[in-house]
């Protein structure tokens, strides 16, 4: 008999897990909605040619492939089945961000500009599945294209702000521009290895400086250029501070110091709101992404140990790989899953959230059925989410079932409450009983 299992990177999920992930995809489509964004959906699969060299060396390596269907392999030679191209055309989406530049592109003529929407879909990625970190998880992201202005940026910081907040998670987030990390690249002899310095620095948190010197060596930085970009990774200070600092080492860089500007102007614009969210310059994030080309975000809990769980950026030219350029855009994504075991492990999912259903009417008898089943439909008119049990048997049977459900209310009409017309409300957490007239259980119950 084979043993039924799922992919490895991959989950099911309960009827309280999905429950509660319901919870964060509410809340967060609440917040998005406010600001104005509206909602989109594209294919799970796009064509490869849409997907490959969007995402730098590391990102393509990592991308699901999928083979081309039905007799695909017919009439090819041995060398042609050798060749992806020809039996992988499509493959899973790596994430939301390139689709939706496509999408763009495709439907230019219908859309208004600035374009605002979110997008709450699964994504997939071959990675090595470890804590936090899935082959197959959703993404809750919201982007604004066709403007340049940071305003933009700003709204995602409030956004970030207005999310969390609403969740109770503490966050900090930590802003950086690509702008800035090419000055650096410029101005210590390397804008040639613009990627391959990203990529390195991307990983400081994970691997520690030394680590991080150690590939910067082996792509081809030599120890000065090493050396003059290890203090400016571990500038200390405020925002303003980090950034005069970097103004004398990388202004006579134009892209670095328009990066610079692009800094002082958001940073400015969030002390100016009087948003309390912690918002930090942090130089060595450089996000590994290829089509980023401004400002940067990252978000991380403060209160459980785990990977960002938020994070995107400007990206200026994506819609030119399709065909439209100069077409601006800036978004962020919100790591569902993530988000998920922060609450989980912080316990900051409401009480009720696991409660799909709100009322049990317990089944006694043929006639106590009848009158239940009328009570039930004016309960569930009323929109309170309730059932009947199915079977007529014994109380605790019942009352178990009411409590393995987390189910906070039971009514109990018996023999005694068809003469009274008064129904036995429970209520499961108290363990408190009281009577309510049949005519007045929904005003009750709500």
């Amino acid at each position: 008999m084979q043993k039924p299992s799922i992919p490895k990177g991959t989950r099911d999920f309960s009827p309280v897990e999905m429950s509660r992930r319901q919870y964060i995809f509410d809340t967060v489509k609440s917040v998005f909605r406010t600001y104005g964004f509206s909602p989109l959906e594209t294919p799970a699969m796009e064509n490869l040619s849409t997907l490959l060299g969007k995402y730098g060396d590391e990102g393509d390596k990592l991308l699901f492939k999928i083979l081309n269907s039905g007799d695909y392999s017919n009439g090819l030679t041995a060398d042609e089945m050798r060749s992806a191209s020809k039996i992988c055309e499509k493959g899973l989406r790596y994430d939301l961000t390139v689709p939706f530049a496509r999408y763009v592109v495709q439907h230019q003529n219908e859309i208004s500009f600035p374009f605002k929407r979110f997008q709450i879909q699964p994504v997939w990625r071959a990675d090595r599945p470890q804590k936090g970190r899935y082959r197959e998880f959703y993404q809750c992201d919201v982007d604004v294209i066709g403007s340049r202005s940071l305003l933009n940026e700003f709204e995602l910081v409030q956004i970030v702000d207005g999310v969390f907040s609403k969740l109770g998670i503490r966050v900090v987030l930590k802003m950086n521009n690509r702008k800035i990390l090419y000055g650096i690249a410029e101005t210590i002899g390397h804008a040639d290895k613009m990627t391959d310095i990203t990529v390195a620095i991307d990983k400081l948190e994970k691997i520690g400086i030394e680590n991080v010197k150690a590939e910067l060596s082996e792509r081809g930085l030599g120890a000065d250029a090493i050396s003059e970009l290890q203090p400016i990774l571990e500038l200390k200070g405020s925002n303003v501070e980090k950034l005069d600092t970097l103004s004398a080492i990388i202004g006579g860089s134009e892209v670095g110091a328009k990066g610079i500007e692009e800094m002082r102007t958001v940073f400015g614009y969030i002390e100016r709101s009087g948003i309390t969210l912690p918002v930090e310059l942090d130089l060595s994030l450089a996000r590994g992404l290829n089509y980023y080309t401004g400002a940067i975000f990252e978000v991380k809990a403060c209160d459980y140990a785990i990977g960002s769980i938020c994070g995107g950026g400007r990206y200026d030219n994506l819609t030119g790989i399709f065909g439209l350029p100069d077409m601006s855009g800036v978004g962020i994504s919100f790591g569902a899953d993530r988000i998920y075991d922060v609450m989980t492990g912080l316990n900051l999912f409401p009480e009720d959230v696991d409660c799909s259903t709100r009322v049990l009417f317990a089944n006694l008898g043929y006639e106590e059925e009848a009158v239940s089943l009328k009570l039930l439909s004016e309960v569930r008119r009323a929109g309170i989410a309730a059932e009947i049990y199915p079977e007529s048997g014994k109380m605790k049977k019942q009352m178990e079932y009411a409590d393995r459900r987390a189910i906070p209310y039971v009514v109990i009409i018996g023999s005694r409450e068809l003469e009274t017309q008064c129904a036995t409300v429970k209520n499961m957490k108290s363990g408190e009983q009281y009577g309510v007239r049949f005519g007045e259980i929904v005003d009750v119950l709500k």
